[in-house]
Formats: structure tokens, sequence, C-alpha cells
């Protein structure tokens, strides 16, 4: 158990199975988009560590950039996106995935698919390290899910509470 501001968390996946899952995405990646050179948008500040092991785990060339959003406030979603930054490269007629942290009522998934589609991308996909069925509200297709998880708090590997618990390397489920 860990404790992070006010809260306490236990653990949920550790380190070893996130590894494991993400080379194996990589891998599943590499093989969809061989012959091309996609386009890894890298939604922050959640995906960063995610987004890092995943780049690693691909064997094609891939560009990385990074797009910054926020719609969660504490432990809950604000249910409205901020948009905090915009793309500085061109995404025209190439193939972009989306890298997100977690997909979980799928309000800033469905924000980033219609501001990405609006630049002319040959195709947008997403992938996501954890993703939340019970709390999806937006209907958002994802290509390349790590884990499936109930509609519970997480923290660790990139993810967040009011900004502390990014820097663990394994995911905790608030107890």
């Amino acid at each position: 158990m860990i404790q992070i501001k006010d809260k306490e968390f236990i653990s949920y996946i550790s380190e070893e199975m996130l590894l494991q899952r993400v080379r194996e995405m990589g891998g599943k990646i590499s093989r969809d988009f061989e012959g091309q050179s996609p386009v890894l948008l890298g939604v922050l500040n959640g995906s960063f560590m995610f987004l890092a092991d995943l780049a690693k785990s691909i064997s094609i060339p891939v560009e990385i950039c990074f797009l910054k959003i926020s719609s969660y406030q504490g432990t809950n979603s604000t249910g409205k996106v901020k948009d905090m930054s915009s793309l500085d490269i061109d995404l025209k007629d190439r193939p972009a995935i989306i890298v997100e942290d977690i997909v979980d009522t799928g309000l800033s998934m469905n924000y980033l698919l219609g501001k990405i589609k609006k630049l002319g991308p040959k195709s947008v996909s997403i992938a996501t390290l954890l993703t939340k069925p019970d709390a999806l509200q937006h209907p958002v297709k994802v290509d390349y899910v790590g884990f499936e998880i109930p509609n519970k708090f997480v923290v660790g590997y990139g993810l967040d509470y009011d900004g502390y618990g990014r820097n663990l390397p394994a995911i905790y489920q608030l107890k």
C-alpha cells in the first residue's frame, strides 16, 4: 500500500506485467504498420511513460509528437476538455496513432479524434494503456489496449492524483 496526499492506494498491475504488455502492443503496431512510418501522438501529461516504452518496442520508423489536454481534477472528470497545445507536425496523408494513458469516459478521446481528423491523416488509430469499459460515456473504438480495468481510480506509470504518483513504475488502485 502507498499513500499519495490524502488517499491510500493498493498494488494493481506490476511493472513487469506493464512492460510485457507494452512490448506486445509495440510488436502488433510494428506488424500492422509495416512499410509505413506512423506519427505517435502522445497525450500529455499521463502518456509519457507508456509512450516512451511503447516507442522503444516499435521496430518500424516513427515520429513522435505531443499534445496536451486535461479533463480531470482530483479523482473526477470535469466533463470538459481543456486543450493546452497545438500540433507542430504535418499529418496530411500519414498514419497517426494517438497514444493515451487511459480511456475512461471517452470525452477526451472524442475531442482529440475530431481535432486530428481535421488535419487529413491517412488513418487515425488509438493505443491506450488502460481502458474502463464501465465508465465509457462517449463510444470510442480503441485499436490497441493494454488492460481493461474496472471503473476505479488508478495512479502510477504516468497516471496521477493531483500531479502526484506519475513516477511510480507500477499501477496502483484507490483503496
